[in-house]
């Protein structure tokens, strides 16, 4: 696919057309295959983890804010962004293949901080309770502690946020962001650093999946 075609290809949302192109289909066909092996071996590296001894950090934020439950807000704030992603990646081929490598590459980089940075949870932490969520951890009511650096749940809105096209849609996503960030800080489910290295990390992954979707599309 040279670069004129595959910059069509991203105007015009089709899936026909998009399917019929190899480098497309190829793409995408890996990014799921590689997507549903780390869907199935999460499971195993959050029970690794969670039996690590880890390093207890001394945050000055957390220690003055109150910890609150607030598992509800954050499900409604994920749940309902990760909703309008998927509806714009029916819509969108050239969105959805930049979301599902972006999501593999997330994973593949967040799985490598949380084995290499060994923390334990912050003091007062409440469990975040999202019955979607802890199927990746295993099964429903199984909470992971110990997947701390960097934050999932910022990186993933932060990532939605990246590549999304409308800007009434990438303005729901940031907002979103903001929200959750904030609210997992309250709830003490992260160091204040997760939370700040996940912006920046996700930041870099999405420019380089960009980059691997085709450089000459304009995401903005």
């Amino acid at each position: 696919m040279n670069e004129v075609t595959s910059y069509a290809l991203s105007k015009s949302n089709g899936w026909g057309e998009a399917w019929q192109d190899k480098v497309f289909r190829t793409k995408l066909i890996t990014g799921l295959c590689m997507f549903f092996v780390l869907i199935f071996f999460l499971p195993s590296f959050f029970a690794m983890i969670e039996k690590r001894e880890g390093v207890v950090l001394d945050d000055w934020l957390l220690h003055n804010i109150p910890a609150q439950d607030l598992s509800v807000p954050i499900f409604i704030f994920i749940w309902s962004t990760s909703l309008l992603v998927i509806i714009r990646g029916i819509q969108q081929p050239v969105f959805f293949l930049t979301i599902i490598l972006s999501l593999v590459l997330l994973l593949l980089v967040r799985m490598a901080t949380i084995y290499f940075v060994v923390l334990d949870p912050p003091e007062g932490l409440i469990k975040l309770r999202d019955p979607l969520t802890s199927l990746t951890y295993g099964g429903r009511g199984i909470f992971i502690t110990k997947d701390l650096f960097f934050s999932g749940h910022t990186s993933n809105l932060f990532m939605f946020y990246l590549c999304l096209q409308k800007k009434l849609d990438k303005l729901f996503a940031l907002l979103t962001t903001i929200a959750v960030a904030i609210l997992v800080l309250v709830q003490h489910v992260h160091y204040s650093m997760d939370v700040v290295a996940a912006f920046i990390i996700t930041y870099f992954v999405v420019k380089i999946t960009k980059k691997i979707v085709d450089f000459r599309v304009n995401f903005s």
